[in-house]
């Protein structure tokens, strides 16, 4: 049985491990100050969020979400990171994460959850086109050197 809900002060290494294991997948290196930074924004429940999958009590997935205003009507809920173990996934632990995280965005009057992910990621892009709709943008980004 999958259970989802805040992470633990004590899954803070199985939650680092699935999150190294994220940014391996997307070919990122971040230094250790980006992992501290973001369980204690985590903890901290104020800015960004995060919540966990459990699969017969083991943490298995994460997921990490933001809330940010929109001009044409009431905030909206970035899902920012979502990564399920190897040996979890096809289990609905993704699904479970994304419906956690719709729920929390609307009990706090959000009037959508968003995400992106890579075109050539072809295996969630078929859970996310099961749950979502795919609107067709495109995004652009500017890097800021020293930042």
């Amino acid at each position: 049985m999958i259970t989802t809900g805040r992470l633990d002060a004590s899954e803070r290494a199985a939650w680092e491990g699935l999150f190294r294991a994220y940014m391996d997948f997307y070919q990122r290196e971040e230094p250790q100050e980006t992992y501290d930074r973001a369980w204690r924004e985590f903890q901290q429940d104020t800015r960004v969020h995060a919540l966990g999958a459990r699969l017969d009590g083991e943490l298995v997935g994460i997921t990490h979400f933001l809330v940010h205003a929109n001009t044409s009507g009431p905030d909206v809920c970035y899902l920012q990171d979502l990564f399920t173990a190897p040996a979890a996934r096809g289990k609905g632990v993704a699904r479970a994460l994304i419906a956690a995280v719709t729920e929390w965005a609307r009990e706090r009057g959000c009037s959508r959850v968003y995400w992106m992910t890579h075109e050539s990621n072809a295996t969630a892009r078929r859970l996310y086109d099961a749950v979502a709709d795919n609107r067709g943008f495109i995004r652009y980004q500017i890097d800021l050197p020293g930042v």
